[in-house]
């Protein structure tokens, strides 16, 4: 990104590098201040409203350029000057000024306008231009934020001739910053699109990071292809940045659009950021490209096995209706269990725990389950029930893990997310709040609202724990909460392969659905290979004591969505303490 500002689909992106404000005088001769502006006097002339009137009718002026233009020079005058100086000043300006309350209801206006849009902070670390290199980048982003507010307060306290008795010191500046750069991996020619897009090396944070995404659920699944959707594919450099992600024990480069840039933040929450010396000039496991622009005006969300380069190709393309963060995670989790498959290890969908008991024992519970199966809810309940009984709860993999043998040693589960993507409405009403400093919201207001949080360190999921509990979580089924198999393989397998589940909004499915082995994300397009291994690891659970059942977790019963998960934990934690 070489522009010093670009503003897109409600994100505004300042480029520190091409340009940094640091002053009130500069910031109003930016490109971006009159893009701000410009934005926002289109959507006050389209409504009609009684500001746009107002202006309109003070100015009285048709080209909107240069009312544009004007109001910019008022701005400038009243960091120096105030209305009454003004108005004596520059008489055409009187009538604008004269009316206080109406320039100020402007003011507070235009102020909300640009702190509803999406905005981010840029520095390019190999460049260099006329604005920020060299110098802390957190100490640029809070200048930047106190310069907007400062600003905006000289302002307001210039027109109404005193200062306030209240201060909100509400986020102004970046929501999120980036400090990118442009990083060699060996490419072939199939992926030379990728070539100029630089890599994100660090992110600046400033939760919580509330957005709002066009949509909520995720539709239909990934579908494999058998051509290579990045052949004759151009990608604009300025529009798309990377994340290199270490998804478990494998690299991953995860190309997204700038106008989908609050899901590539909310990656950091989620994903391990790989180091610097862990991705220059190394090829990837994993490549992923997430709103592309083609000619294909459907949802296109494919991958593609790149056996030639060893590389698993997901492909999303650009469309409204993949606004959603299941987009950016699913098809990279989906990536990650089919390298899994082909190296003879099996995917889990669900969540992982080590629990270490205040008497000494220690137990290693995986749920198993498909979308609001109740898997993080119940280790939820579980948590808050065990205060008496457990000394310290790691989590292990929260969504998506993966199974290895151990010889002849109990198979062992690793992780591949350092962060939870959680469905609110089925959390303790307090919990968002109790995380809220370290948490991004996705449409909290709504249905299947969720919350991205950190939730382990990298370290603790690619340890490897022996399992002790293997569960599947049944949310539609009321009967003994939790029910430990003791009849064939076979039938336990029918269990976790049928998958059936009480959907709960997190897709666009309803009522009772199957999904194979509850893992729409890999196994399911490799059904026939998962077979073989399903096979091979239950009957490993089996012969090495692992306790094999499934757990009624009755969140899909209406009425019981808070008591069924409590219920549940209360078993299980039974079920720990005898072991």
């Amino acid at each position: 990104m070489q522009k010093e500002f670009s503003l897109s689909k409600g994100n505004a992106m300042v480029n520190f590098t091409a340009k940094f404000c640091d002053s009130s005088e500069k910031l109003f001769d930016s490109n971006g201040f009159r893009k701000v502006l410009v934005a926002y006097y289109q959507k006050i002339q389209k409504r009609e409203s009684n500001i746009y009137k107002y202006i309109d009718k003070s100015l009285d002026s048709d080209d909107s350029e240069e009312v544009v233009s004007e109001i910019i020079r008022v701005c400038k005058l009243l960091i120096v000057l105030k209305v009454e100086d003004i108005a004596q000043m520059e008489l055409k300006y009187e009538k604008l000024l004269s009316d206080k309350d109406r320039f100020i209801s402007f003011v507070e206006d235009f102020y909300s306008f640009w702190r509803k849009l999406e905005r981010y902070t840029i520095v390019h670390n190999n460049s260099v231009g006329d604005g920020l290199q060299n110098v802390s980048f957190i100490d640029a982003n809070n200048h930047f934020a106190k310069l907007i507010l400062t600003t905006y307060r000289k302002i307001e306290e210039n027109v109404l001739g005193f200062q306030p008795k209240v201060y909100r010191q509400l986020p102004a500046g970046g929501n999120a910053g980036f400090i990118v750069n442009n990083v060699p991996w060996p490419l072939t020619s199939t992926y030379e699109c990728l070539e100029r897009i630089p890599f994100i090396q660090t992110i600046l944070l400033d939760p919580p990071f509330i957005i709002y995404p066009k949509k909520n659920t995720r539709d239909g699944m990934f579908e494999e292809v058998f051509s290579n959707p990045l052949d004759n594919c151009t990608l604009d450099e300025e529009h798309y940045f990377c994340y290199p992600a270490k998804v478990g024990e494998l690299l991953a480069f995860l190309y997204f659009h700038r106008d989908f840039m609050a899901h590539g933040v909310t990656l950091c929450n989620l994903f391990e950021m790989a180091r610097e010396e862990e991705y220059t000039g190394k090829k990837p496991d994993i490549v992923y490209v997430y709103g592309a622009r083609d000619d294909v005006n459907t949802i296109k969300t494919v991958f593609y096995d790149d056996v030639d380069n060893d590389i698993m190709l997901g492909y999303v393309n650009y469309h409204e209706d993949i606004d959603y963060f299941g987009y950016m995670k699913k098809m990279t989790l989906t990536l990650h269990n089919l390298i899994m498959i082909k190296r003879g290890y099996l995917p889990i969908h669900g969540a992982m725990v080590n629990i270490i008991m205040k008497n000494g024992k220690t137990a290693n519970v995986i749920i198993m389950g498909d979308s609001g199966a109740g898997k993080s809810e119940s280790l939820e309940a579980f948590r808050e029930l065990s205060e008496n009984y457990i000394s310290d709860m790691t989590i292990v993999f929260d969504d998506m893990g993966v199974v290895k043998l151990n010889d002849d040693e109990k198979p062992k589960g690793f992780g591949t997310e350092i962060g939870a993507f959680v469905r609110l409405d089925d959390l303790d009403s307090g919990y968002a709040f109790r995380e809220i400093d370290r948490s991004i919201f996705m449409n909290p207001d709504k249905i299947n609202a969720r919350l991205v949080i950190p939730v382990a360190s990298y370290k603790d999921i690619t340890k490897g724990y022996p399992i002790d509990l293997f569960l599947y979580a049944n949310n539609y089924d009321e009967g003994e909460e939790l029910e430990i198999f003791t009849g064939s393989v076979e039938d336990s397998i029918k269990v976790f392969r049928d998958g059936a589940r009480m959907a709960k909004g997190t897709t666009t499915e309803t009522g009772l659905v199957k999904s194979y082995f509850a893992n729409p994300f890999g196994p399911a397009q490799k059904s026939k290979e998962t077979d073989i291994l399903l096979e091979r690891y239950f009957r490993k659970f089996f012969s090495t004591g692992v306790k094999v059942g499934q757990l009624r977790t009755n969140l899909g019963l209406k009425g019981k969505e808070k008591q069924g998960p409590k219920k549940a934990a209360i078993k299980l934690l039974e079920a720990i303490k005898s072991l």
